[in-house]
């Protein structure tokens, strides 16, 4: 259990590092692009190296169809959830779909981390890096955009540490239900983050890169993309 809590604290880290980074200096529009840009290529790589690959490999696509049709449909009605209570309360939801997509595709991809850690393979180094790097810019991101709307510092800290603390846990909760999870459970695990990552690039991640990085969001992405399924192929 403490080796499953740690790998998955090692992954969240970059979560409560990136709202760090946004809170002690301003961004500029441009600069908050490119990383967003490079992030949405890193994601794109790990949904298919990481997530939609090994998920058909381990619980065939069936169960990976599922789990990315449930993903989808939990990251639309999260986001429209958030969007009538920041109605409610009369601001803006900015960073807010960056934030629940950090929380709906971290939890299984940190599922996926301790199962692995239960089956004697060990934790995936691939998807290890694959999460840290798509995980920063995700949270600078979200982080800088809540800040230009009024959030104080307090609020964004607490948020993405409660966040990664909730990622953390996901990890254990992985490694305890391994002996009893069929192979389709976890490859619908994986679909489940895959379809909540796809969404969530397209709706808020890609649009946000594109205004804000210009001309220069298209290079970022396949920068992100690049290093990402460089690194998930030399750590196979």
């Amino acid at each position: 259990m403490l080796e499953a809590l740690l790998w998955g604290g090692i992954a969240a880290a970059s979560l409560l590092l990136g709202a760090v980074l946004a809170v002690v200096r301003p961004w500029s529009d441009t600069a908050i692009g490119l990383v967003l840009a490079f992030g949405a290529g890193a994601l794109i790589a790990g949904v298919a190296f990481e997530l939609a690959e090994a998920g058909i490999e381990t619980g065939g696509p069936v169960g990976v169809g599922v789990g990315l049709a449930l993903g989808a449909v939990a990251y639309v009605a999260a986001d429209r959830a958030v969007e009538r209570w920041s109605g409610r309360r009369g601001g803006g939801a900015a960073g807010a779909p960056l934030a629940i997509g950090a929380l709906l595709d971290g939890i299984p991809e940190q599922a996926v981390l301790g199962i692995g850690l239960a089956a004697g393979g060990g934790v995936s180094l691939a998807l290890l890096v694959a999460v840290f790097v798509s995980n920063l810019p995700e949270a600078i991101g979200a982080s800088a955009d809540m800040r230009r709307d009024g959030r104080s510092r307090r609020f964004v800290l607490l948020l993405w540490t409660g966040v990664a603390i909730v990622c953390a846990l996901a990890a254990v909760g992985g490694r305890l239900v391994a002996d009893a999870a069929p192979p389709e459970l976890v490859g619908g695990i994986d679909g489940f983050a895959a379809g909540a990552l796809l969404v969530m690039l397209i709706d808020a991640m890609i649009p946000e890169a594109r205004a804000k990085a210009k001309d220069g969001a298209g290079l970022a992405t396949v920068v992100g993309f690049a290093v990402a399924a460089a690194l998930s192929l030399l750590t196979e």
